[in-house]
């Protein structure tokens, strides 16, 4: 399906962290985490708009509304010896699926990691998440099977931090 013609794609604001944050808690609530949502809308505009820019944000408005957004930020591969982008979130509001925005999207973040010479573009997708692992595929994405996240965070990382 081909996006709707209302269909505009740009760049986050600062005035846009609230109904950002919105999308996140929906998310959340998508992939059954909403517990997991422990920051608030002034963190994300610090860490989006402050001194140091850790993520870049794309939203999807429909007739002005706000309706998806994709956050993602730069890494780099050693192997390839060059930068890359991973995707750490991409969300449309249920009401606004299947009908190309979540390709438009994707294909916005493709576009910005083909303009920065970037190596790759990765991010990963719950086990269960079956619509969105086809839809990736659709779109081209390999699913790396042989590969897990490790992840250390919290207390955890604090006590990570120290050891020696």
């Amino acid at each position: 399906m081909t996006p709707d013609s209302n269909l505009n794609l740009r760049l986050a604001q600062p005035e846009d962290c609230d109904i950002l944050f919105e999308l996140i808690k929906g998310l959340a609530e998508y992939e059954k985490l909403t517990d997991a949502v422990t920051g608030s809308a002034s963190q994300l505009q610090e860490h989006l708009f402050g001194s140091i820019k850790y993520a870049e944000v794309i939203l999807a408005e429909i007739g002005g509304k706000v309706v998806g957004f994709a956050l993602f930020f730069h890494n780099y591969s050693t192997f390839l010896t060059q930068p890359g982008i991973y995707l750490e979130d991409l969300f449309i509001l249920e009401e606004y699926r299947q009908q190309g925005i979540g390709k438009a999207l994707l294909t916005k973040v493709a576009s910005i990691a083909v303009q920065r010479n970037c190596g790759r573009l990765e991010w990963s997708v719950l086990n269960w998440n079956e619509p969105a692992k086809a839809f990736y595929r659709h779109m081209g994405a390999d699913i790396l099977e042989d590969w897990q996240i490790c992840r250390v965070s919290g207390e955890q990382l604090k006590e990570f931090g120290v050891r020696s």
